[in-house]
């Protein structure tokens, strides 16, 4: 595998990291984990001594042939994408970056990805290996650097969105996407319904489709790939011209919908394909923002949490709170079933006994 060439910035500070979580492990004081602190709100406040990673950082393997690329878990999410650039290659699953000091750490701990999830898959999807620090202080790898290594019960996968409740991430594996050939993006005005109907048609045909949103009477597509096919399929649907920045915009929540002036709580709703709108009393059309072609649903609103969590799981799907003008939520994910929560507990209890690492990051009970 091709060997990059160490950067002045990159160091590995592995060693000291498990120091310091034996120390947190001795003597029983939870660790509150940091990288760029920029996705912070999402999740419950966690109380413990900050342990950064930002100093953790650089690529340690990348094969632009092979697709693979390794990397610490302190590097600006930023710095890795701009070296997969100059190779025509990108994270397929968008991660959002919502600051500038956004980190790989941040965007395995969180799961969270953008517009073209749908299409291409989530931070999960490429995720091939993991290093990380467990409660001991012990360096351990789990999966490998290609997909035959990723199978069966795989614990790096399992930290993907575990917001650092089960260890201390020190490095990952990541498969890697070539830069589409061609990109379009278009603006087709039209009522929520049609869009419905047009989205599940079309995700029926071949078509170049890698991210779909709704809003406020407009349906927005982007095209990617073949500069033949784009083009055919531009031609086909018509539509104005969108700038591509929408789609960045959208994925970094700096749209004027997500804007800092709504007071109101802002709700991630998570649906099956082709659920029909919601009946949630007082929430109009200009309150959606349907993404992922309808199966994320950003939703601005006062309802309360019981209110909008039924009336998602009558529908099969879940309700998150990301932000509230009230701060942090005390429980901002949809409360775990029983059979869930007790293996929630107990892997919890396997991995972390003394529950140094985030405690109550994700639910209250550790």
């Amino acid at each position: 595998m091709a060997q990059t060439r160490p950067q002045a910035t990159d160091q590995d500070i592995s060693q000291a990291l498990g120091e310091r979580v034996r120390q947190a492990t001795a003597e029983g004081s939870p660790l509150r984990i940091v990288g760029g602190d920029t996705k912070a709100f999402y999740g419950r406040a966690v109380n413990g001594e900050p342990l950064s990673t930002r100093e953790h950082r650089g690529i340690t393997t990348y094969d632009p042939v092979e697709l693979i690329v390794s990397v610490r878990s302190g590097t600006p999410l930023a710095e890795l994408e701009a070296t997969l650039a100059e190779n025509s290659q990108i994270l397929g699953c968008e991660p959002p970056h919502f600051g500038t000091n956004a980190t790989v750490g941040g965007m395995v701990a969180t799961g969270l990805s953008g517009p073209r999830r749908p299409w291409a898959g989530s931070v999960r999807d490429f995720v091939l290996g993991i290093r990380m620090i467990t409660h001991e202080g012990r360096q351990q790898r789990f999966g490998g650097e290609v997909m035959k290594n990723v199978a069966g019960y795989d614990l790096s996968r399992l930290m993907v969105g575990a917001q650092g409740t089960l260890g201390l991430i020190t490095e990952v594996s990541l498969k890697v996407l070539p830069k589409p050939g061609a990109s379009h993006s278009l603006r087709l005005e039209m009522p929520l319904a049609e869009a419905q109907a047009r989205l599940a048609e079309w995700g029926r045909q071949p078509l170049p489709i890698t991210a779909a949103a709704w809003h406020a009477g407009a349906l927005y597509l982007r095209l990617e790939g073949g500069p033949s096919s784009v083009a055919a399929t531009r031609e086909r649907l018509g539509g104005d011209e969108l700038d591509a920045e929408f789609w960045t915009s959208l994925r970094e929540h700096t749209l004027e919908f997500f804007s800092g002036e709504d007071s109101r709580a802002l709700w991630r709703l998570s649906l099956p394909h082709n659920t029909p709108s919601l009946a949630l009393d007082g929430v109009a059309e200009a309150d959606l923002l349907h993404d992922w072609a309808g199966t994320q649903r950003w939703l601005r609103s006062d309802l309360d949490a019981d209110t909008l969590r039924e009336a998602c799981a009558r529908a099969g799907g879940h309700a998150t709170c990301l932000r509230s003008r009230q701060g942090p939520q005390a429980d901002p994910f949809m409360p775990l079933e029983p059979v869930v929560a007790k293996y929630h507990r107990n892997l919890k209890t396997q991995l972390d006994p003394q529950g140094i690492f985030n405690p109550g990051r994700l639910y209250a009970e550790r």
